[in-house]
């Protein structure tokens, strides 16, 4: 069984750019999903996040998915 709460730093592309983030699993496995629903690369959502944010991409990464899991709460 994988600890939700694990925090593991991860290997990502940013617009042809190699870069790492460290999130828990909870938050990596919930954004992988939101990846496939989209039809997306995982490291174009990523990009897109990148995009928008104003601080820390790891922080930037876990809002998002708060901010999805919401939405998808009240539909």
């Amino acid at each position: 069984m994988i600890d939700d709460t694990l925090i593991k730093k991860r290997s990502v592309q940013i617009a042809g750019h190699g870069t790492s983030v460290s999130v828990e699993s909870a938050f990596w496995d919930r954004l992988k999903q939101i990846a496939g629903d989209r039809r997306i690369s995982l490291n174009q959502l990523i990009t897109d996040i990148d995009e928008t944010r104003t601080g820390n991409l790891s922080s930037a990464i876990r809002v998002y998915v708060l901010k999805n899991s919401r939405t998808e709460e009240a539909d």
